[in-house]
């Protein structure tokens, strides 16, 4: 299934002075993550949310720490998907340490795809057959070393 892996810095205030880094931090990397690949396949957030009136929504995550990260290190961010239901995304996501490989956190999240009503509300609809398409094919982005 697709994979995508962005490096990124930790940031100051995204773990502790002990490299504990903070929940809504690792959400954050891989929303990001996220909306850099939906950006790539040609569907950008901010696209989906004000022209289509539609977005991918956080349904459900569950997240573990497993190892620290401290200011100024470079992360692998990686989402790889693992189901496409109806109107669901479920995504494996890790976060590790470049240049060691050291394991940081892993976790899964699950996306709704949702319709934004005119009164502001969401409603779960059927991911688009384009969309579907792009998200079920066997790749990684960006492409793996060849070995």
């Amino acid at each position: 299934m697709l994979r995508y892996r962005r490096e990124l810095t930790v940031n100051w205030g995204d773990s502790d002075p002990f490299g504990l880094v903070y929940f809504p931090r690792m959400m954050s990397w891989f929303n990001d993550t996220e909306h850099e690949l939906f950006a790539r396949l040609g569907y950008p957030v901010n696209k989906m949310v004000d022209e289509d009136r539609t977005a991918f929504v956080m349904g459900e995550i569950h997240f573990r720490f497993v190892g620290p990260a401290a200011y100024g290190d470079q992360v692998i961010s990686t989402i790889e998907l693992k189901e496409v239901t109806n109107s669901t995304l479920r995504w494996h996501c890790e976060a590790e340490i470049a240049h060691t490989g050291a394991l940081i956190t892993t976790g899964l999240a699950t996306r709704i795809y949702a319709g934004i009503q005119a009164d502001g509300n969401l409603k779960s609809k059927r991911i688009p057959d384009d969309i579907r398409t792009l998200l079920e094919q066997d790749s990684a982005y960006p492409p793996e070393p060849s070995t």
